[in-house]
């Protein structure tokens, strides 16, 4: 997938054989973005133009309301990766900034829609809003596309048929909550995070249980304090994990929270590597323990529920 990262960098003469073009934040990039961007791709071939998403690194709310912004659910390099999954060939990611923010929505439909991507049809979704104060709409769009020589395409809202509406504030909340699955579901796929396996304080090797510490800038939306079950992908393997996120009450109750995984089946050094982790389901809350022996069998515990819920014993032995 073609990125292009500023405003500048943008075709001066619109693309070559014009452009079907989505417009909005695709945090999370969920099964209703999914849906958008799948279409957005057919169209495009149907029509013989490029797909082009139009987003931003960051939400607009960050700039114009910071204190509204929610905590994004992936990083941006993440929300391009899983963007390009969708077949879509052109993803322009730029900077929400102030000046990009006084362009009226007429403006941005002329000048960067129309003039620079060449604009023949522009798919939205039903609560899409563009433009100096938000003031552009899919009744804008309509009402400028006869002159301007596009057409436009709404996409209705997509449901879960038991959970309803699928949206990024509703992914947002399950991953905070702790609830993965749901989230899981929501998306299409794990909720994930990734960072850098930094040392930590060795206590999990102590315990005959040597876990990767995500450290760094860690990429993704960090489910609530708990025990999971997941996947943990670095040096290009992927291993199935039992995945502990907390300060560790029972040795560190006021220590700042963290992602560790411990790799099943699994002897290495990964300091310095960079690693992916998916939490598949949620196996409890952070608890503080009497003792050690205590600790350690239910963390031998843990590692049994996630074999089976991951499928790697036989539910019936």
């Amino acid at each position: 997938m073609r990125r292009i990262e500023s405003l500048d960098a943008l075709p001066q003469g619109g693309m070559p054989n014009g452009s079907t073009v989505a417009i909005g934040k695709f945090d999370g990039v969920h099964l209703g973005h999914q849906a958008i961007l799948r279409r957005l791709a057919a169209a495009a071939e149907a029509d013989g133009t490029e797909s082009v998403v139009f987003t931003f690194r960051s939400n607009p709310l960050s700039l114009l309301r910071p204190e509204a912004c929610p905590q994004p659910v992936m990083s941006a390099e993440q929300r391009l990766e899983a963007i390009a999954e969708t077949g879509v060939t052109t993803c322009v990611m730029v900077d929400f900034d102030g000046a990009l923010a006084a362009v009226p929505a007429e403006d941005f439909v002329r000048d960067i829609l129309v003039a620079r991507l060449g604009a023949r049809r522009i798919v939205v979704g039903e609560d899409f809003r563009f433009g100096h104060r938000g003031l552009g709409d899919v009744a804008l769009l309509r009402e400028l596309a006869p002159g301007l020589g596009f057409t436009v395409e709404l996409m209705g809202s997509i449901d879960d048929p038991e959970l309803g509406r699928i949206s990024s504030s509703r992914v947002r909340e399950a991953v905070t909550d702790g609830d993965v699955e749901r989230a899981g579901r929501l998306l299409g796929r794990p909720v994930a995070v990734r960072g850098e396996v930094v040392h930590g304080d060795a206590r999990g090797r102590e315990l005959g249980f040597p876990t990767a510490n995500l450290g760094g800038t860690v990429e993704g939306l960090v489910p609530a304090d708990g025990v999971y079950a997941g996947w943990a992908t670095v040096n290009g393997e992927t291993h199935p994990a039992a995945i502990s996120v907390g300060n560790n009450p029972t040795f560190t109750p006021h220590a700042q929270s963290r992602v560790e995984a411990f790799l099943l089946d699994f002897s290495g050094d990964l300091y310095g590597a960079s690693i992916e982790v998916r939490f598949v389901a949620r196996l409890r809350g952070m608890v503080a323990f009497t003792g050690i022996e205590a600790l350690i069998e239910r963390m031998c515990e843990d590692v049994a529920e996630t074999r089976r819920i991951l499928h790697l014993v036989d539910p019936a032995a």
